[in-house]
């Protein structure tokens, strides 16, 4: 049996950034990492396109908790201790500048995901913190005789004083703390792209309508954002909002339902009021060439011609019947759903280890002193642009913090 002072289960964000910490604050203590790949960080290595979105610049507490669909209401006392400032702030003492890009994510100048990669494993030797890579666990289990944990690989039993879990979405692990007694939420995707057929948004993969408002029909759910089209349907955050904060009720649809999309964010009277005048200022050109309300071009094309109109009718010609199908069609089209893509290679899962087993004060388990967690092996997900990252880095550092002292 091997021991060790610290044991770390996950080789992920959450689990380098806490193991650095432990071993920075109390050096004396010996920290591994156990990792069931052949490495680690894969999920920084993809984030944000191989860029690594480490952050948001979001630097009020009470707003960042609203990036959180589960989660918003115990993160707010932890992004008190630890959040965004302090994040800037650790990765610019080890010689890691981060930079904001317009929509408030932020990146390593650098634009690669192998700076924050390089500086943790720098970091990890730095401070003799050991990984141990394909060390996949196979059981865990409270010491008998005295307080900590042994921990099962399919190679060699470990024991350990203090026990930290940042497995991410790993249902094998859920499965050995459920043993434990804690509850796990039902898992299910949380960032997902929508997938639709429909010719209005057939041929022109890539055109973003910058602000539109998206309601899914039969619930309260409801955002506003940039919409993109793909080749299988809708993206981008308006999309990615209402796949976060539904996860729960757009999987009980087995992600079969529709939404109305309001391209122009204004009311359908009003849309029909601004049409019949320019029925008049236009009068004599083509309604599919003269593009209004700022939208793509070739989006305004299809949503004329899905109005019962031609290429050619002009707008003098337009019909009372016409007029209310254009603006209809620009501020309550109903799209179908059939389905989900998982978004670029970034998989979030709502589910963990429920919230109320979780002192927040030092993510510390409720049920088991010394057993701690991070990341999203808890109950804890959020939309995308950083907050993901942001939570591992908070959770991480303030359960780092107890463990050290």
């Amino acid at each position: 049996m091997i021991k060790k002072d610290v044991i770390i289960v996950g080789g992920g964000a959450a689990g380098f950034f806490a193991a650095i910490n432990i071993a920075g604050q109390n050096p004396k203590l010996k920290v591994v990492i156990l990792e069931r790949g052949k490495e680690g960080l894969q999920k920084v290595r993809i984030s944000g396109g191989g860029r690594c979105n480490v952050t948001h610049a979001e630097f009020v507490p009470s707003e960042l908790v609203l990036n959180y669909p589960r989660g918003e209401k115990e993160l707010l006392g932890p992004f008190h201790q630890f959040m965004t400032g302090d994040t800037i702030d650790w990765f610019q003492k080890r010689g890691v500048e981060l930079k904001i890009e317009d929509d408030g994510r932020m990146f390593p100048i650098t634009d690669s995901s192998k700076t924050i990669i390089d500086c943790f494993l720098n970091e990890a030797k730095k401070h003799k913190v050991e990984v141990l890579y394909n060390q996949s666990v196979t059981s865990l289990s409270p010491r008998t005789q005295s307080r900590g944990f042994e921990i099962s690989t399919k190679d060699c039993i470990y024991s350990c004083e203090k026990l930290l879990i940042a497995t991410g979405s790993n249902p094998k692990i859920w499965s050995l703390l459920e043993d434990l007694g804690h509850t796990i939420s039902q898992p299910v995707p949380s960032l997902f792209t929508f997938d639709i057929k429909d010719d209005r948004i057939k041929d022109i993969p890539g055109v973003v309508a910058q602000n539109v408002e998206v309601k899914v029909l039969g619930t309260d759910l409801v955002s506003e954002g940039p919409l993109l089209i793909t080749h299988v349907g809708m993206s981008a955050p308006s999309i990615l909002k209402l796949s976060a904060f539904g996860a729960i009720e757009l999987a009980k649809c087995h992600y079969k339902f529709q939404i109305e999309v309001n391209f122009i964010r204004q009311s359908f009277e009003d849309c029909l009021d601004i049409l019949k005048e320019l029925k008049h200022e236009l009068a004599k050109k083509t309604v599919y060439k003269s593009t209004q309300f700022e939208l793509p071009k070739r989006l305004w094309h299809k949503l004329v011609l899905a109005s019962n109109m031609d290429q050619d009718t002009r707008w003098a010609d337009l019909n009372k019947s016409q007029l209310e199908d254009l603006a209809s069609q620009l501020t309550q089209a109903v799209f179908k759903v059939d389905g989900k893509s998982t978004f670029k290679e970034e998989f979030v899962t709502a589910g963990g280890i429920d919230l109320k087993e979780i002192n927040f004060k030092t993510f510390e388990s409720k049920l088991h002193n010394n057993l701690y967690f991070a990341g999203e092996v808890i109950n804890v997900d959020a939309v995308t642009g950083g907050f993901n990252f942001q939570n591992a880095w908070t959770g991480a550092y303030i359960a780092a913090k107890s463990i050290s002292e």
